[in-house]
């Protein structure tokens, strides 16, 4: 693949292409295969933190390579016993939808397991096995969502938190027989919830991010559900515009790295009737404050 130019992107060693105005570069350059350098690794972590979400082209990882370089962005995160796939890393997602599922997993806009007290600092997440067509992962800066409501709104907001749950997510999974296709999601798991900042401070970069999503978030703290609703609606409709997202079309070796703390991300299922095989390492992160 040609490599573009990023003299205007004040890259010296990898090569950056955006892929959008809001969010989200391809970085050419990196064998996540190999060991990666303290000078190139300053550059990744760099392109990370100015698009949200990086993706790297024709990467031949295996497993431990995927851990290997999540690691240099922190610990990684151990899943579940019920989440882990037999004969596995114990951090290693399995994702797996196969022709005769009907949900995807990652179908509604969301940050990934706000449902714990520590979300993840971020995903990496590698292409196995591809639909024909189809299948693309649409991402959101949440900076800009925040950033782009009014005054009176960020006033109201700030200081404000929200409850998460996995409540909702467990009840569409077992309503659409996801669990007896090996999603790793257990009928019989207790719903987990934690409460967070409706607008949290990036540990990292100082900025602001709108963080709520529809598929974890139920209510504001001290609200009931009905009261939440309208305002949860439009923060939702508000957070997911069109002019703050990028695409990514996966092809066999793509590997994408989305910063959780100020995305949220979508999974498109447009691909019925074929497989997608996808593996995820997730990174600890803070808690959100």
């Amino acid at each position: 693949m040609t490599q573009p130019s990023c003299e205007h992107l004040d890259f010296k060693i990898i090569h950056v292409l955006p892929l959008s105005g809001a969010a989200g570069a391809e970085v050419f350059g990196v064998n996540l295969s190999e060991q990666i350098n303290d000078e190139t690794l300053e550059e990744v972590k760099r392109a990370y933190h100015r698009f949200g979400v990086i993706f790297f082209r024709d990467q031949q990882v295996s497993d431990l390579d995927l851990a290997r370089f999540a690691k240099y962005f922190g610990e990684l995160a151990v899943l579940p016993p019920h989440r882990q796939h037999p004969g596995s890393l114990p951090e290693l997602l399995v994702i797996d939808k196969k022709p005769e599922t009907k949900l995807v997993f990652g179908w509604e806009w969301h940050s990934d397991t706000t449902h714990l007290e520590i979300p993840p600092l971020g995903s990496v997440l590698a292409a196995k096995l591809l639909p024909t067509v189809g299948g693309d992962t649409l991402f959101a800066n949440q900076y800009l969502a925040y950033e782009t409501l009014s005054d009176g709104m960020k006033n109201m907001l700030n200081g404000l938190n929200a409850i998460h749950s996995n409540g909702r997510i467990l009840s569409s999974l077992e309503a659409d027989d996801v669990l007896a296709q090996g999603q790793g999601v257990g009928s019989n798991k207790t719903t987990l919830s934690a409460i967070h900042p409706v607008v949290r401070t990036h540990p990292e970069t100082g900025r602001k991010a709108l963080f709520v999503n529809e598929m974890h978030t139920e209510r504001f703290e001290h609200m009931t559900i009905a009261e939440s609703a309208p305002l949860l609606r439009y923060l939702y409709d508000h957070s997911t515009r069109p002019e703050f997202t990028c695409r990514f079309r996966w092809a066999p070796g793509s590997v994408a790295f989305w910063d959780n703390r100020c995305l949220q991300h979508l999974a498109l299922d447009d691909y019925q009737g074929q497989r997608r095989l996808m593996h995820r390492v997730q990174i600890r992160g803070t808690k959100p404050v």
